[in-house]
């Protein structure tokens, strides 16, 4: 595989500007803009043409992109889904808790189902969104957001010490609102502090603010390491790395049949069952709009969807070196050693014998390994945001990912070399088009072949 981007410093790049979901969907903004695409609202009419390239946010925190072939009437849509957001801490509205007079303490909530330890005796920041208002001269208001980081060593959850809980190390179980509020200041802190911080980093004051979504973020350094280099670690591996992977493929994947679409859901660590999640209207409103855009009524889009496929993208599990057991015998998955499909009898995950087939035949076109996963027979495993968006449209589709370690603690670790081949197979995804045959069977057509 050849190519002229290092895609390991790449990654770790967007994950260092991405503290949040919302960043990660700025972030992702910013490429597509400065490749073309045009910004599309939900709430105006679409005037799309062929050959086009566009997108779309909802909340400023989900996103999705799309690119339209010259051939359409045959064809698809060819779709790689990730999510924007990671399991973490969020401050709520009254955020300030005063104890004894001498501290004071942020008051949050857990996002998602994040490794409570990982997130104690480190330095940690504050990042998010305000609602800003500003009055306009007609006496109208408009309420613009804007992002904040904060981007200092600010709070911190300390530990109890050993000598006042002798059994930390025999198992315990963590109180979010006891054991995980965050120390921000001492006796001297005024009333405030924080949210007066968050508004002088959007150039606002005070008042003005009337809302805000504000979360804890890690700010350990991302590092590479290993024998060899073989090794990263950052915060927010999952799901940050397929966001930016199949980003990469898709912008770099080209196919004039049917249309490429590149979807990064919020919400997915809660369930995806918010207005912006892959449960929500937005995936089919967004793919329903294109296709009516470009003259197809309600039969055309059916037909399309029959003729799509769907890459639900969501990092794996790999075997842990202190305990292989917790893993099936046969089908567990390493790092660096391939893109990682992932089956579930109770369709957990959307993979079937059709989309895994059509997947393993991209993949080997594209010269990327591959390695399989299902959880132990008796351990129950998670769902991702493909069996999710499914309720919304349905099509073929496969669930795949990267294997790491630590998922959901506050710094994760993963392969470098499964960066390149998600991408490479992202790329090889976004060439080619899928159709239906006389007798019904599936087609994968590359690009190579027009």
């Amino acid at each position: 595989m050849t190519q002229t981007i290092n895609y390991t410093e790449g990654l770790l790049d967007f994950i260092r500007t991405s503290p949040t979901a919302f960043h990660a969907a700025e972030s992702i903004r910013q490429a597509l803009l400065a490749q073309g695409f045009t910004e599309l609202s939900e709430a105006d009419r679409w005037d799309l043409k062929k050959g086009g390239a566009y997108f779309t946010m909802r909340h400023g925190s989900s996103l999705i992109a799309f690119r339209i072939g010259r051939e359409v009437d045959r064809y698809g849509f060819m779709i790689a889904a990730s999510h924007s957001d990671s399991p973490c801490f969020k401050i709520k509205e009254q955020d300030e808790i005063r104890v004894r007079d001498k501290y004071v303490q942020i008051n949050t909530e857990g996002y998602g189902g994040m490794i409570c330890p990982s997130w104690m005796d480190r330095p940690l920041s504050v990042a998010g969104r305000l609602l800003v208002r500003k009055k306009q001269a007609d006496g109208s208001e408009l309420y613009e957001q804007r992002l904040v980081d904060l981007d200092r060593d600010l709070v911190l959850i300390p530990n109890v010490a050993i000598h006042m809980n002798r059994k930390i190390n025999e198992g315990y179980s963590y109180n979010k609102q006891v054991d995980m509020l965050p120390l921000f200041g001492d006796k001297d802190t005024p009333a405030g502090a924080l949210r007066q911080l968050a508004a002088r980093e959007a150039g606002a004051d005070q008042e003005s603010v009337l809302g805000s979504d504000l979360y804890l973020y890690n700010r350990m350094p991302a590092s590479i390491w290993g024998s060899h280099g073989e090794f990263f670690s950052a915060a927010r591996i999952d799901d940050l790395e397929c966001a930016y992977t199949t980003l990469q493929g898709f912008l770099e994947g080209r196919s004039d049949r049917g249309i490429q679409v590149y979807a990064c859901f919020d919400n997915e660590e809660v369930g995806s069952v918010t207005g912006q999640g892959a449960a929500s209207t937005f995936f089919k409103n967004v793919l329903y709009r294109a296709a009516a855009a470009l003259g197809m009524d309600d039969e055309d889009y059916c037909c399309m969807c029959a003729r799509s496929f769907l890459l639900s993208c969501d990092n794996a599990h790999a075997v842990h070196p202190n305990h292989p057991e917790k893993t099936d015998q046969t089908n567990c998955a390493y790092m660096n050693e391939g893109i990682v499909i992932k089956s579930h009898a109770g369709q957990k995950y959307t993979s079937g014998g059709l989309s895994i087939a059509l997947f393993k035949g991209i993949c080997e076109r594209a010269g990327v390994p591959v390695q399989y996963f299902a959880n132990r027979s008796d351990m129950m495993g998670g769902s991702t945001l493909g069996n999710i968006a499914m309720r919304q449209v349905s099509m073929p589709a496969v669930d795949i990912g990267l294997a790491q370690l630590a998922m959901h603690s506050a710094y994760e670790t993963a392969g470098r070399k499964d960066i390149d081949y998600m991408v490479s197979a992202c790329r090889e995804f976004y060439s080619s088009a899928v159709t239906l045959t006389a007798d019904g069977q599936t087609l994968v057509v590359p690009a190579a072949s027009k």
